[in-house]
């Protein structure tokens, strides 16, 4: 099968560099696939989840604070806000973050602490998935 070449930045770090048959990522509009061959691209992320790996079987997973991606000349590059691969996610350190937030979204009296909250438990859930075994 031909492959691209993927790239996962971060301002502060190279999470991903690889060549791979397939990647799935979070679209404004909903997820899409890119594999080898794919037409020039330039497109907005959304929170959640890249998958990348061989076209079937099982996928590495990224959990992505949105960001951008450029497809060009077979080279995926996705300029991320935040990116964490699977293995990297501390499950403990999430579900804190989860319960700080959703208690935090039980108390907010402002509309600003809510929606910080709100984007604080949507990353810690986020995380969680990703860092959770396939079944």
């Amino acid at each position: 099968m031909a492959t691209l070449q993927l790239r996962v930045l971060t301002q502060e770090r190279t999470v991903v560099s690889k060549e791979v048959e397939y990647v799935k990522l979070p679209g404004k509009d909903g997820s899409f696939g890119i594999m080898s061959g794919h037409a020039p691209l330039m497109a907005p992320l959304e929170m959640g989840i890249v998958e990348f790996g061989p076209r079937e079987g099982k996928k590495r997973k990224v959990a992505l604070g949105g960001g951008f991606v450029e497809m060009r000349d077979n080279q995926l590059t996705v300029l991320a806000r935040t990116a964490e691969l699977d293995e990297e996610i501390d499950v403990l350190r999430a579900r804190e973050a989860k319960e700080r937030a959703e208690r935090r979204l039980a108390e907010s009296r402002d509309e600003i602490d809510y929606h910080r909250a709100r984007l604080a438990l949507q990353r810690a859930l986020l995380r969680l998935k990703v860092a959770e075994p396939e079944r």
